[in-house]
């Protein structure tokens, strides 16, 4: 579930605990659940004991753990995966730790941990990050109007679809897409090509106003519990959700229609037929 305001809560969390430290030690700790991916391999990742951690940045849904060397490790949460420094939810589902050498008042390991195993961890050289910064689109965050703009003129898929390609706009996922829509009155209907450009101003301000706001949050914890702040915490913006999961319920806008749920792409869209015509 993890999206752009959940893993930017992530680097929050960890930067301040990791950057500028060294690495004593990479442990692919034993886990009996499925596997995660490991780019270019295991092995690979012992070349990174005592280096520095210099930066703790973020691309798209992409955790980067940024090395001396000039490498880069990228670490994607994916559905259920979480960077923690503290103690994780369970020890069964823990995929990977980061050591550090010990200092006063810090954190002394960073961990990886993925109930489902769908996440994955990399190393990338400079080269190869070059390439997957030109897969991407340009981060939600810094988005503007002309962007949106060249964008979505270049294809007629219903908005919502676009919203979740990351080669057109990196960060944005199921969830936030809803809320984005419902705020800017655009229906997950429409095709992206025929917005208006009043409709692209009005999706820019809501991109900008939803994600900052669930960043302030510390993001969306649902029911299943899964997605927790560096620190093992609850996230706090799923009690302010407009849309999401809310299908049969009044909608919070006009109050005059229910909350429908529909299926785009194999994923639930939540949104109101009377506010987003």
């Amino acid at each position: 579930m993890p999206e752009l305001p959940e893993v930017e809560t992530m680097v929050r969390g960890i930067r301040r605990h990791c950057e500028n430290r060294a690495i004593l030690q990479v442990e692919f700790t034993p886990c009996l659940r499925k596997p995660i991916p490991v780019f270019p391999s295991r092995d690979a990742f012992a070349r990174i004991s005592g280096q520095v951690l210099t930066k703790v940045g973020r691309l798209g849904k992409r955790v980067l753990l940024e090395l001396e060397s000039a490498e880069t490790v990228i670490v994607e949460p994916r559905m259920t995966g979480l960077l923690l420094v503290s103690s994780p939810p369970t020890e069964e589902h823990l995929r990977v730790q980061w050591l550090f050498q010990s200092s006063s008042g810090k954190a002394d390991q960073l961990r990886f941990w993925d109930r489902r195993g769908l996440g994955t961890v990399s190393l990338l050289s400079p080269e190869q990050m070059l390439i997957l910064r030109k897969r991407l689109g340009p981060d939600a965050l810094q988005m503007t109007e002309q962007n949106w703009e060249e964008r979505l003129q270049r294809t007629s898929r219903p908005i919502k679809v676009v919203l979740l390609d990351q080669s057109v706009v990196a960060g944005i996922g199921n969830l936030y897409a809803s809320e984005i829509l419902h705020v800017a009155g655009i229906s997950p209907l429409r095709a992206a090509c025929q917005l208006s450009r009043s409709q692209r101003a009005l999706l820019h301000q809501a991109t900008q106003q939803i994600l900052r706001e669930a960043i302030r949050y510390e993001g969306s914890t649902l029911n299943d519990g899964t997605y927790r702040n560096a620190l093992n915490e609850d996230g706090g913006y799923q009690n302010h959700h407009l849309v999401y999961d809310k299908a049969d319920a009044p909608c919070p806008r006009c109050q005059n229609v229910t909350i429908q749920r529909i299926v785009q792409a194999q994923r639930s869209t939540f949104y109101c037929a009377g506010c987003q015509k």
